[in-house]
């Protein structure tokens, strides 16, 4: 199952559409959910009954415009609807329990003026029990790939995964762009690698990748060594994509730690939408 949040923005129904059509590709059902606060679901009578009732009519207009953009965009797929209690982050981290993805808007309930990505996006992305999709926007005329980012031979396999299965099911190309920075985000060189180190990472990450190859012989191949910094790298390869993936801690994340770097830089900046996989 796929469970996607609206909230009754724009960007909350470009994410149903766009996981509509994730739930046909994935033959898997579609569940569309709005949250609302736990009092206004559970008051019946009261004081506040009157604002509780409308309240709840306010969010069923909301489920009920998202499932009418869903029936639009995919007419074959199954798609059902829930009222979540409680806050949105928590509520859309306890339904994705049982979800394969979770999908939302990049602007959501919460959001501070000024900020490019939604509080709410933000906080499912790092604690949802599954790999996230933020639909930022969507190319007008996408190439017709899958970028991912790989930073180290430790995500790589769980991203690898996501990424091939994407390209397949769509039926495009799959971009690998591996950056090799020169300079951090500070404008300081950074010191350089050892020549047997970097090629030994090199080495151990066409090992991994060789070995989805062969398990995906449908997908085409594009392999980039590129040298920049990541995000900037990322950002650029993601502008006419269907999708940029990327792991949710990258090389050198710290213990403790929800997000990389790297996939926190991609939140505010990627061009297309964004899977993060959980690694």
């Amino acid at each position: 199952m796929i469970v996607v949040g609206v909230d009754g923005s724009r960007a909350g129904l470009e994410a149903v559409a766009w996981a509509a059509t994730e739930a046909r590709l994935r033959d898997v059902p579609l569940r569309v959910v709005n949250a609302m606060p736990r009092w206004a679901c559970e008051n019946v009578g009261g004081r506040y009954a009157s604002v509780a009732t409308w309240m709840r009519e306010g969010a069923t207009t909301v489920v009920t415009a998202g499932l009418e953009r869903a029936r639009r965009e995919e007419p074959g797929i199954v798609v059902d609807s829930a009222l979540l209690p409680g806050d949105p982050r928590a509520a859309l981290i306890a339904a994705a329990e049982e979800a394969e993805l979770l999908v939302v808007g990049n602007h959501g309930l919460g959001r501070v003026r000024g900020m490019l990505v939604g509080s709410v996006a933000y906080g499912v992305a790092g604690h949802a029990p599954c790999d996230v999709v933020v639909v930022r926007q969507v190319p007008v005329s996408p190439l017709g790939e899958v970028v991912v980012g790989l930073d180290g031979v430790r995500t790589a396999e769980s991203v690898l995964r996501f990424a091939f299965t994407e390209a397949s099911l769509r039926g495009v190309r799959l971009r690998i762009v591996h950056a090799r920075p020169g300079m951090d985000v500070s404008g300081f060189e950074t010191a350089p690698h050892e020549p047997g180190d970097e090629k030994s990472d090199i080495e151990r990450l066409r090992e991994v990748l060789n070995g989805w190859r062969q398990r995906h012989q449908d997908v085409v191949v594009v392999d980039d060594i590129v040298k920049g910094h990541p995000a900037e790298v990322l950002k650029q390869a993601g502008e006419r994509a269907d999708l940029l993936v990327v792991g949710s801690r990258g090389r050198g994340g710290f213990a403790g730690l929800v997000l990389g770097s790297i996939s926190q830089a991609m939140l505010h900046q990627a061009p297309c939408p964004l899977a993060i996989v959980r690694t």
